[in-house]
């Protein structure tokens, strides 16, 4: 049980290993940091499976999206193009909508000389 409790905080709550050393101590198990790091190396592959596989169980094609969303956006240039990438998350993490759009090149306005030149 100390074992998948520290492998669980570790990689759930991202705690140092010196806390967790703390946490489980007053829970009247004494380990040293490095035990703990050596659980985290030989169990926390296996437990992330495991919490992955459990996390999509309830993830049927009936599961109705959360009520609260979140837009995620990102500027990024390709071939020297702009362009939004945005996706649609909500409160539980699940993804709907992932869009990319071109951005418009924007000039700035021509100056008072340029006008005039224009106009002749």
């Amino acid at each position: 049980m100390a074992i998948s409790q520290a492998v669980r905080w570790k990689f759930r709550f991202q705690l140092s290993m010196r806390d967790i050393e703390e946490l489980l101590f007053e829970r009247g198990v004494v380990v040293s940091y490095e035990t703990i790091r050596r659980w985290c190396d030989k169990f926390g592959a296996s437990f992330a499976h495991r919490a992955k596989a459990a996390s999509r169980k309830p993830q049927a094609a009936s599961r109705k999206p959360g009520s609260t969303w979140h837009l995620d956006e990102m500027f990024v240039a390709l071939h020297g193009e702009p362009y939004l990438l945005g996706r649609a998350v909500d409160q539980r993490g699940t993804s709907g909508q992932a869009a990319s759009t071109r951005l418009k090149k924007r000039h700035p306005p021509p100056s008072e000389s340029q006008r005039h030149l224009s106009l002749s």
